[in-house]
């Protein structure tokens, strides 16, 4: 490429083609390279680039088409390896508000997808310095700031959902799911996708099944979950590659139609050895066998059988041909591919054991083919029991089994692909089409809720599609087969890298590798069968068109046949028998420097027939110029004398007139005198009139003047200014939120009226604000009135619950059928608040889980999954509500002393940990003091006492040194006689926020709800 850009020609056009060309090298290199054991920047994706010329041999485009990219190295990578470049680009290049806005941080050990491999440094790679190559490379092909923004957006996303962790969670059902334990990683890449977080939560540990036109939605385990997370963040990764090939292709491709040549450029992974090869390592080394192949057909069959097409005294060079190896892998019904797919697609259970037994049984007796299983190789202990081996071109290759069927099948969950395409990210739409909008249309998320039972007439016929995706094996055997057809219809030239050493090394040359490459890629036999051919061959008629010049014979024209016409160039040259051969329908030329020579001959020959005719064509021209200037000096002495006679002419005529104004001027100038004259005169008589008659006037008239008008005066300006005041007042007219306390500046006059009117339009935009608010909302508003009076400044999660609406049922339990049982028993129809709580041991501090129930009447203690009734406490029996002001979930709730003997008072305060505690405290103290018509009193305290079972305990809460391996607000219960001490793990340093501030007009809007 950096050839082409320094050879080529010069242009603004051209000049942004070449930029473009040869930055689309480091952007598709920091995507798709990668450190490997081998190479510090191995190519992980193959590419081929049609680069195409004008008629003048400059590039004006070009299309790139990209192969197989190792998305796996995303999720997994060797020891010693690390994943893609832009990953540690992006953490090590951007700055710090780019970081901030994307929710990373500078070190790489804070994300696991670049911590497995033990490695994210490179001595011989610059990443800051990379970064900015590569953001200068995108904006150089034309993309916008907000596409390379976007970019990031999802580099930032996939190391975000590679620190999701899922722990398990047993269901109602018994079955088992799991939860994600990383909330706060969580919500950072809903706010990068732009998605409600309970729908992605949904999406990552549910999938839906369908059978026979029903749908299901199963619950993931964890290795279910981590399996779609993994599967999803490769999705992103290899689709956003995709897009970014295509992107590049609609900037450098050729704009509007031209004719062109092209120039097609292979840049493909080459044959891979490591100490355990999977099924990546298979695929690449696949790719190569037919690449060995087309050059074996190309370069040493297709010469040779030339030779005797054209009846050429020709002795056979034996080589090796590796279409037996292509055949054992891709051939249809008994390949490796086919089997792969087939065992893929088969019913029941499939694992990678089940497809090396069906190789051992079809492939056994191959030549080329080395398994435990075959009988041939049941002795082999350098050969796994879970591997085969296959005899390649370039060597022995052992491939370890292990993940073969999953890598194949390489499925993706409908659901993550609906929760793409229905995210507020620009990009993340593009790289799912195939969710149609139609599926994703009104979907909403409830706990413990399907995702959207769609009918089979939903969805986009373009793009909607219930087949089984293909496997990657069969996809990347298409890709091969187009690659190898492209390639035949080329004319191709090959490169041969030479690798001088294993280590990377500089000045070490390894003779003993160096010939095992040698001798693998059939170099030897290629240089022996053109030792022994022709350097150069060309058809009769090709050849007679180009060198007809050297020989005056065929000069300008040549009659006969055309080898006739060669021989005769030939003779002409006296150019020696034993250096050409003449075929059926080729000349054949076996040294190069006979065929230098024909072109330097040719080259002087082509001089003298240029110098011939412009020698012509310049005496045309000037005998042409000479008759064009004869007749320019007949024309140009016709219009100088015009030129000069009306020049006399205007020059006389411009005289006359400076005269004759002159004259006008003079006697204009006389009047102008006289008429000034005689206005002076009479604006003084004016003057003087209206003097005296003021004079008299005033005189007549001064005592009334004195007495009436002042006051008059007065009034008319208050009237002014009040009026002006209220105009202003009125086009000024402050925002309609409640909120909002800006109120237009006014005169000191009118201080006490604006007051007035500013209180006026504040209660009508409040009584305006209210009237929106249906009953439910002025009670979910109440609660959040509540919560601010009770926790604001006292609490420390007070915070973060700010934002969260209150949902009050989050299990949905109105719909469940043992709750409706049970509520016509307990009389607690109206519910208020449902959720899975921990309840403390009062005596030893051990948490179990239960229902949490607070009706209209009792809170309910309830075992989830009998769903029967341990205790129900009557809202009336609640004397107080305790908690500590620090980042713990605890809620103590102490009850009123019975002295009939009742088992609550016997077994004393109730202790619950929930991540709602806000919501249950708030909706509680409501509930009692709408009930009891007085609140309870709600303490917040780091000590306070405790009654359980008849004795009192005191209650202490303490924090904790920062302990990184636990989360901020995790508590260790103990109790010592008459102390139950609670230790709170407290939040980090880095991560700290202030309890003391909250958004004021949060309170504001909700006390404007209630009032």
């Amino acid at each position: 490429m950096q050839y082409i850009s320094e050879v080529s020609g010069k242009g603004q056009e051209i000049d942004r083609v070449k930029e473009q060309l040869l930055q689309s090298n480091p952007v598709l290199e920091a995507f798709g390279n990668a450190k490997t054991h081998r190479n510090d920047n191995s190519s992980r994706f193959g590419k081929y680039m049609d680069i195409e010329f004008d008629f003048r041999g400059d590039p004006v485009g070009g299309v790139i088409t990209n192969y197989l990219l190792e998305k796996s190295r995303v999720a997994v990578q060797m020891n010693g390896e690390r994943n893609f470049h832009v990953f540690y680009q992006l953490l090590a290049g951007a700055d710090i508000d780019t970081l901030k806005a994307l929710k990373l941080s500078r070190n790489h050990d804070n994300y696991e997808y670049l911590l497995r491999s033990g490695c994210s440094q490179v001595d011989s790679m610059n990443d800051k310095e990379n970064y900015r190559i590569t953001t200068k490379g995108m904006q150089i092909i034309g993309f916008q700031d907000e596409e390379i923004f976007s970019t990031f957006e999802l580099i930032a996303t996939i190391l975000k959902l590679g620190n999701l962790e899922f722990i398990h969670r047993g269901n109602l059902d018994g079955t088992d799911g799991c939860e994600i334990n990383s909330k706060y990683e969580m919500e950072d890449v809903c706010e990068l996708v732009d998605y409600p977080v309970d729908l992605m939560t949904a999406a990552l540990t549910q999938k839906s099944v369908e059978t026979r036109g029903d749908r299901v939605t199963v619950a993931l385990n964890t290795a279910d979950a981590t399996y779609a997370r993994d599967a999803l963040c490769k999705a992103i990764y290899s689709r956003l590659f995709s897009w970014l090939v295509s992107r590049i292709n609609d900037s450098i491709k050729v704009k509007g139609r031209v004719q062109t040549k092209v120039m097609g450029v292979l840049d493909i992974y080459g044959f891979e050895v490591f100490e355990r090869n999977g099924f990546e390592q298979f695929i690449i080394n696949y790719c190569n066998e037919n690449l060995q192949q087309l050059f074996i057909e190309l370069t040493l069959k297709e010469e040779q059988e030339e030779y005797v097409k054209e009846g050429i005294e020709w002795i056979h060079v034996e080589y090796f041909n590796n279409a037996v190896i292509c055949d054992l892998i891709e051939k249809n019904n008994v390949g490796i591919l086919a089997m792969l797919d087939e065992e893929c697609l088969r019913p029941g259970k499939v694992t990678d054991s089940t497809f090396l037994n069906k190789l051992n049984q079809t492939c056994c007796n191959h030549l080329h083919f080395e398994s435990r299983g075959c009988r041939k190789n049941q002795s082999d202990r350098s050969l796994p029991h879970d591997a085969f081996r296959l005899r390649h071109y370039a060597g022995n290759v052992t491939y370890h089994v292990t993940g073969f069927v999953e890598k194949n099948n390489d499925l993706l969950f409908r659901d993550l692909s609906r929760a793409m395409y229905s995210c507020g990210h620009p990009l993340l739409k593009k790289l799912f089409p195939e969710a149609s909008p139609e599926e994703v249309r009104g979907y909403t998320y409830q706990q413990w809720s399907p995702l959207p039972m769609l009918p089979d007439n939903e969805g986009n016929p373009e793009k909607k599609n219930r087949k089984r995706p293909a496997t990657a094996g069969s996809q990347f055997k298409l890709s091969v087969a187009e690659l190898m057809k492209n390639l035949q219809s080329k004319n191709p030239n090959y490169i041969r890298c030479i690798k001088p050493n294993d280590g990377k090394v500089a000045g070490v040359f390894d003779v003993h590798l160096v010939k095992h490459q040698v001798r693998y890629l059939g170099l030897m036999e290629n240089v022996r069968v053109r030792r022994a051919g022709y350097a150069f061959r060309q058809l009769y008629s090709q050849f007679l068109y180009r060198y007809k010049m050297l020989a005056p014979q065929t000069w300008p024209q040549w009659k006969g046949e055309p080898v006739d016409g060669v021989k005769v160039i030939l003779s002409a040259l006296n150019i020696s028998k034993e250096e050409m051969a003449f075929g059926e329908t080729k000349i054949f030329i076996r040294n190069p420097r006979t065929l230098f020579d024909l072109e330097e001959r040719r080259r002087e020959r082509m001089h003298g027939l240029a110098v011939d005719i412009q020698k012509t064509w310049k005496g045309y021209r000037q005998q042409k110029l000479y008759k064009k200037m004869k007749i320019s000096q007949i024309v140009i002495a016709s219009r100088f004398r015009c030129f000069w006679a009306r020049k006399c002419f205007l020059k006389k005529k411009k005289s006359a007139l400076i005269i004759e104004s002159y004259a006008r001027g003079m006697k204009a100038r006389k009047l102008l005198a006289q008429l000034r004259e005689e206005r002076r005169i009479y604006l003084a008589a004016i003057v003087i009139q209206k003097y005296a008659r003021g004079w008299r006037v005033r005189k007549n008239y001064r005592k009334l003047f004195r007495k009436n008008a002042a006051p008059k005066i007065i009034r008319y300006l208050r009237i002014a200014l009040r009026k002006r005041f209220l105009l202003r007042l009125r086009d000024n007219l402050p925002s309609e939120s409640p909120s909002f306390k800006d109120w237009p500046k006014c005169s000191w006059l009118y201080k006490e009226a604006s007051e007035e009117l500013r209180q006026i339009f504040h209660k009508w935009r409040c009584r305006n604000y209210r009237q929106k608010f249906n009953q439910s909302e002025q009670w979910s508003m109440q609660e959040k009135v509540a919560a601010s009076d009770l926790f604001k400044g006292r609490k420390a999660t007070y915070r973060r619950s700010v934002p969260h609406p209150f949902k009050g049922d989050y299990l949905n339990l109105q719909q469940n059928l043992k709750w409706k049982k049970l509520c016509e028993q307990t009389h607690d129809k109206y519910m208020v608040f449902a959720d899975i709580v921990m309840k403390i041991n009062r005596a030893n501090g051990k948490m179990v889980q239960q229902l949490f129930v607070i009706s209209t009447q009792a809170i309910l203690i309830i075992d989830h999954r009998t769903m029967s009734v341990k205790y129900r406490i009557p809202v009336s029996q609640i004397r107080s509500i305790s908690l500590s002001p620090f980042l713990d979930k605890l809620v103590f709730f102490h009850l009123k002393k019975q002295d009939n003997g009742d088992i609550l008072s016997k077994k004393g305060d109730f202790i619950f940990s929930s991540d709602h505690v806000i919501e249950i405290v708030s909706k509680a103290y409501l509930l009692i003091k709408n009930i009891s018509e007085k609140p309870p009193d709600v303490i917040i305290a780091t000590q306070f006492c405790a009654e359980f079972k008849g004795s009192n305990l005191e209650v202490t809460f303490k924090q904790t040194p920062i302990t990184p391996e636990l989360s901020p607000g995790a508590v260790r219960i103990q109790r010592k006689g008459s102390h139950f001490e609670v230790l709170v793990q407290p939040r980090s340093a880095q991560t700290s926020i202030s309890t003391d501030t909250l958004n004021g007009d949060s309170k504001q809007h909700a006390q404007v709800a209630v009032n």
